[in-house]
């Protein structure tokens, strides 16, 4: 049986107790349902996991003895930054999702012309933390250690500006280059995803003026979740640690 995996935001000492007592212990509680005794595996984002097993279970808290500091990782070697055109409701959170357990290194959501989310400041605080939860969720589904950066939604002007050292790529069913001929680095690569409809033509335009570089991943026109999803499989394959 698999050992359930939790994410809890703190330093981690071994051979120590710890109150499990937010959504987390909501969840063990009622819908896993865990034991005294159990073992669990926990994690805090510094690159490492920590084996542990209940000692108490509560109400509404769960209290843990960590047993062992465990180096292990799941971290793809080669740095990859999603620019995602926002989507609406569920299609983002695949996103999220899917290219955390692909091994993405950061994601930035994009505003572009096209965006149907119209959020307020405070609003998009609240879809930030949503978000975030899907990320820890899928980390703890994949057994990555360590959190993919998630950034705060920027418009697509203020992205393409941003100085880096990665190849920046966006994709067109009709470009000349394919993307095992670019001339990638160890730095990474940036990809940049458009929303449902697509980028306008100023919007293409912009990008590459900035250092974008569009190239060709196949023959048909893709939704935006699966663009994303398709275009990291392919680079996990072809530089980072996903095998043929």
């Amino acid at each position: 049986m698999r050992i359930t995996r939790v994410f809890v935001p703190e330093p981690l000492i071994v051979d120590a107790a710890l109150t499990i007592d937010n959504e987390s212990a909501h969840h063990l509680i009622n819908v896993l349902r865990v034991k005294q005794d159990q073992p669990l595996v926990l994690f805090n984002g510094d690159g490492n996991e920590y084996s542990a097993q209940i000692n108490e279970v509560h109400k509404r808290k769960v209290i843990v003895n960590v047993d062992a500091k465990l180096a292990i990782g799941a971290e793809s070697k080669f740095p990859i930054h999603l620019g995602q055109g926002i989507a609406k409701g569920d299609r983002m959170e695949t996103v999220l999702q899917k290219a955390t357990e692909l091994g993405v290194t950061e994601i930035t959501p994009i505003i572009t012309q096209r965006c149907n989310v119209k959020l307020s400041p405070e609003r998009w605080a609240k879809k930030l933390v949503q978000w975030e939860k899907v990320i820890i969720g899928a980390c703890e589904q994949s057994g990555r250690n360590v959190l993919p950066i998630l950034h705060p939604p920027i418009t697509l002007s203020e992205w393409c500006k941003q100085s880096t050292e990665q190849y920046r790529i966006t994709f067109d069913p009709h470009a000349q280059q394919h993307l095992q001929a670019l001339p990638v680095t160890q730095h990474g690569i940036r990809i940049l995803i458009g929303p449902e409809g697509g980028f306008s033509e100023a919007e293409t335009y912009g990008a590459e003026q900035t250092g974008f570089n569009t190239v060709k991943i196949g023959p048909r026109v893709l939704r935006t979740e699966t663009a994303a999803i398709a275009s990291i499989a392919i680079i996990q394959a072809t530089y980072g640690d996903l095998t043929l």
